[in-house]
């Protein structure tokens, strides 16, 4: 029995004369998918897989195919004769050009076999010169074929064929199976003393030789260590730095991929012809002193180390000088260089030092880039990439990122050990440390149809052309888009009342959450203000440091639509220190151990936004209202006085003359007079996010109305606004709790409130949709949505039939949104990756949906 060893991602050519029995080899060993055949391929632009005039189309076809799969990484098998080293060097440039490994699996079975399978083939008609001329062609390819292919194997006759078993081997870097937790240590180049300064910080307990040198680490917790590379040179002690990451390594404690200096270094010790500078020097003179032994087991050590490491299942990758995405589990000489040494411009800057060419600034990838390579004052990070090279040797520090926390450690350098060609706090010409700005979403993030990936429920699609209205919202209206990092969701009313009188009503919302098996519900006031969104820093240094706002500003104010609420910064400061003074007040600092909060909340009265509005559509329809029908009221009175028969008509215009008075009363309870922040209102409801924690994921609506409450009793300036609350047992619906949650909503709306928003209390069912809100409003405040006559019986009764299905989608989608936008701005995920999610809420709020619903 032969195996045959192949990558598990790469490209298989089998080789063989028409008849060697290809693709019954490939059909036995190979899923459908995997295989590429030149036969489909000739029939799928012919309709006849034996036109040999098909053959340029075909095979045109063929390599599209192979470089499509081999672009998204999937093991592909090309079933051709390929017995010509023409037709193999187009497969093996897919090949390189995608940076998969190749193997070629040679069929080789005697002349007269091959040509009497073709013949017991009905559908196939080779001339006799064909198999011939192929077998010529093969052996004299034989020769080439181990400097064409990674790994060749050749199968001699149909019994070796027939016993042959594949094997699939992952590649060295593809080690996904690791999950962690792992301290990602940075450059250390023979700062042995820091090293080990670092690791007894991180909790590893440090394994000494007979001579008390460090010969290993581990970590009582289960941790490992991945070191970045440049573990030699310009420091005191690079065979200290090998002698304990050997140690650490072989003791299944550690991993370490190259970095550029021991590359460097392995050529030097084979004696090849190296520059000898940059800290080579000091490394060579310090190997020196050691054994042989230790020289020889240093040398392995480091001509084994691999390009780059992918962890976690994907999530994270560790290359020396970072890696962009398309190389990720890739392995080729053009991989190997960029996580060596990066990409260079070819330019030098004022130090002779090459430019490198800011990869981090266009990162998308969904993978965690950690590395090291060119020393930054301090690590940042930048589209979910950091640099962990603080310059330990230049006097800097030793810095680690523990994963999958997030958190930096770092320790001071003992000295300056090796004065840098740069400074250290000279910007360098990479983009290594990054530039917060180059974190913001840009066109390619949100156009064509890769829509947005959610925890809630799965990929939400956003049209294009929806996409470009809410781009340019964005880009010309918002705010300063590091604050802007949630949308609030639009929110789906109750189904129709079949009260009289009544459009919407509570039990109906009660009944729908009962329905999905929701056991629980909370009842919230519903303030009628304006949607706001605060985002609150403790101060600026928190927000300098988090969101990468340095021009003092502590926050914003924002409206549903991403603008600012107010138009005068300087009073969005003054409601920001308020909150800030609540928020201190209440003690949420420390308890939620953050150092900055978002708040979603209602910013009372409607009328300190909504002004114009309100005197364009609202004001000027009830005054036009009230100013002509009474007038007609009049007039019809009088003929009726003259016994005309107009009672029918009358009592229609008398009625509706009493409504719009009551539309002018709708409205005028939600606007009153403010003077500066003087009777402005902010009425908060849910906490959603802070430093490390999505709040609107993790706590129930009870937790939120409880943080909201104490923000209220806190405020010492009569800024925030209490939010009623009540909760209600959907265990049937006579329960005395429903019934009390519906005479609430009568008090309620009965004094001029809007109405209440009804929220499920958990744990939700899996197998329901269930929507994270419904609104039931008040029918007095319905009159502004509907007009003033709409509880007119022929009004009423049309309006019953309103449709809520787009709706409800549309909450949902733009719920799961939001969700996503906290959980990415939580998990201290790259600005762009939170815009997509917030834009694709702006962006939804352009389809089609009734916009009085």
């Amino acid at each position: 029995m032969t195996e045959i060893k192949i990558p598990e991602m790469g490209l298989v050519v089998l080789v063989g004369v028409s008849g060697s029995g290809k693709s019954h080899f490939a059909r036995k060993h190979f899923k459908p998918t995997q295989v590429v055949s030149s036969d489909f391929c000739r029939g799928a632009v012919s309709d006849d897989e034996n036109d040999q005039s098909a053959t340029g189309d075909a095979f045109d076809l063929l390599h599209y195919i192979v470089g499509k799969r081999l672009r998204r990484g999937l093991l592909t098998v090309v079933d051709a004769t390929n017995v010509q080293s023409k037709a193999r060097e187009s497969l093996l440039r897919l090949a390189k050009e995608h940076d998969v490994l190749s193997a070629a699996i040679v069929l080789d079975v005697p002349e007269g076999l091959a040509a009497e399978r073709n013949a017991g083939r009905p559908d196939r008609d080779l001339a006799p010169h064909v198999i011939p001329r192929q077998r010529r062609e093969l052996r004299r390819g034989m020769r080439s074929l181990g400097r064409e292919f990674r790994r060749v194997h050749v199968l001699n006759g149909p019994d070796e064929i027939d016993a042959a078993t594949i094997r699939y081997e992952k590649a060295w870097n593809d080690r996904r199976e690791l999950t962690g937790p792992f301290d990602v240590i940075g450059d250390v180049h023979g700062c042995r003393a820091e090293l080990e300064d670092l690791l007894a910080g991180l909790g590893y307990e440090i394994v000494r030789d007979a001579r008390g040198r460090a010969a290993g680490a581990s970590h009582p917790g289960g941790r490992s260590a991945v070191f970045v590379g440049d573990l030699v040179d310009r420091g005191p002690d690079s065979p200290g730095v090998l002698r304990l990451v050997m140690g650490m390594v072989a003791a299944g404690d550690a991993l370490c991929v190259s970095g550029n200096h021991e590359a460097k270094l392995v050529r030097a010790l084979r004696g090849r012809k190296v520059r000898v500078a940059h800290g080579l020097a000091e490394s060579l003179e310090q190997l020196a002193a050691e054994d042989e032994d230790f020289r020889d087991g240093a040398l392995r050590f480091m001509d084994g180390l691999i390009s780059h490491y992918v962890l976690d299942g994907g999530r994270l990758v560790v290359a020396h000088a970072g890696l962009k995405e398309d190389y990720h589990g890739r392995a080729s000489g053009r991989v190997r260089s960029f996580a060596l040494y990066g990409d260079t411009t070819g330019e030098t800057d004022e130090y002779g030092l090459p430019v490198r060419y800011p990869w981090a600034r266009d990162y998308r990838g969904k993978a965690m880039v950690v590395y090291g390579h060119t020393p930054v004052p301090e690590a940042e990070w930048v589209n979910n990439t950091i640099c962990l090279d603080t310059g330990a040797v230049f006097g800097g520090k030793l810095t680690a990122l523990r994963y999958p926390e997030r958190e930096l450690v770092s320790v001071p350098a003992r000295q300056v050990w090796y004065e840098p060609t740069r400074p250290l706090s000279a910007p360098a010409g990479t983009s290594a440390g990054g530039h917060r700005e180059n974190e913001v979403l840009n066109i390619g993030d949100v156009l064509g149809n890769q829509g947005v990936e959610t925890r809630l429920m799965g990929r939400v699609s956003v049209r294009e052309e929806n996409a470009l209205a809410a781009l340019e919202v964005m880009s010309r209206f918002a705010v300063d888009p590091r604050w802007l990092v949630y949308l609030p969701p639009t929110m789906a009313p109750a189904e129709t009342s079949p009260l009289p009188g009544y459009l919407e009503h509570p039990a109906e919302a009660l009944a729908a959450y009962r329905s999905r098996g929701v056991l629980r519900a909370v009842c919230e006031e519903k303030h009628m203000g304006s949607r706001a969104v605060a985002v609150v820093c403790r101060d600026a240094s928190v927000a300098a440091e988090r969101f990468g706002v340095d021009d003092g500003t502590t926050g914003a104010v924002y409206t549903r639509t991403g603008r600012s609420f107010f138009r005068d910064p300087a009073r969005t400061a003054e409601v920001l220190d308020r909150l800030r003074a609540a928020i201190g007040a209440a003690g949420l600092w420390d308890e939620l151990d953050t150092g900055w909060l978002v708040l979603d909340g209602e910013l009372l009265p409607w009328s300190a936004k909504a002004m114009d509005l309100i005197r364009t559509q609202y004001a000027a329809t009830g005054a036009a209202a009230r100013a002509a029908l009474p007038v007609a009221a009049d007039v019809l009175a009088r003929a009726d006085g003259r016994g005309l028969d107009v009672g029918g008509l009358r009592e229609r215009i008398d009625r509706r003359a009493a409504n719009a008075f009551r539309f002018r009363d709708a409205y005028a309870r939600y606007c009153w007079t403010v003077d500066g922040l003087t009777g402005v209102r902010f009425a908060p409801f849910q906490v959603l996010a802070g430093e490390g924690r999505s709040w609107a994921a993790l706590r129930d609506h009870e937790w939120h109305m409880s943080v909201a409450g104490r923000l209220a009793e806190s405020d010492a300036s009569g800024l925030v606004q209490r939010t009623a609350s009540l909760t209600v047992d959907l265990g049937s619906p006579e329960s005395e709790s429903e019934a009390a949650a519906a005479e609430w909503w009568e008090k309620l709306t009965a004094a001029g409130g809007e109405g209440m928003v009804v929220k499920p209390l958990g744990p939700l069912p899996e197998d329901a949709k269930v929507q994270p809100g419904i609104k039931c409003r008040g029918p007095e405040y319905l009159r502004i949505i509907y007009g003033p006559d709409y509880r007119e019986p022929e009004h009423l009764d049309r309006l019953r039939r309103r449709s809520l299905g787009r709706k409800r989608s549309l909450a949902m989608r733009e719920h799961a949104l939001g969700a996503e936008a906290l959980d990415r701005l939580a998990g201290g995920e790259p600005l762009w990756r939170v815009h997509q999610a917030v834009f694709a809420v702006l962006a939804l709020e352009s389809e089609p949906v009734d916009p009085r619903l």
